[in-house]
């Protein structure tokens, strides 16, 4: 899911889809207006789910669109490899989500974990 907003409105630290991929905004700077144009954006952005820097440039009163990232809560059920079995403590579903390199040696069966839902992809998120 998505919604639509202008581009003067973005701030570091929000979400952007950049090539139909969430972002998380690391800087943004503006320049100003020029005689025959408007105002521009650059925007500089990091995927939430594949770490890849992307970079957009856009005057700031286009539109662009802004994904919404769910941050949920689940307990481990079981831990396979690299793969967790996850249940929503909202909802008690189970799902399975990989587990990353950093977090191998944290995630254990019983423990609680937040993760991260966004246009159909989910990743494991924990603030350490």
């Amino acid at each position: 899911m998505k919604e639509q907003v202008e581009v003067r409105t973005l701030k570091e630290g929000k979400y952007v889809l950049i090539d139909d991929e969430p972002c998380v905004i690391k800087s943004i700077s503006h320049a100003k207006t020029g005689k025959h144009g408007s105002a521009k954006a650059r925007i500089d952005a990091i995927g939430i789910f594949d770490g890849t820097k992307r970079s957009t440039v856009q005057p700031v009163t286009d539109k662009t669109y802004v994904p919404i990232v769910d941050r949920k809560n689940g307990q481990v059920l079981a831990v396979k490899g690299d793969v967790c079995q996850v249940m929503d403590l909202a909802e008690y579903t189970t799902i399975e989500l990989k587990i990353p390199d950093e977090l191998k040696d944290k995630i254990e069966a019983g423990k609680e974990i937040s993760y991260l839902v966004s246009m159909g992809k989910m990743k494991i998120d924990m603030r350490i």
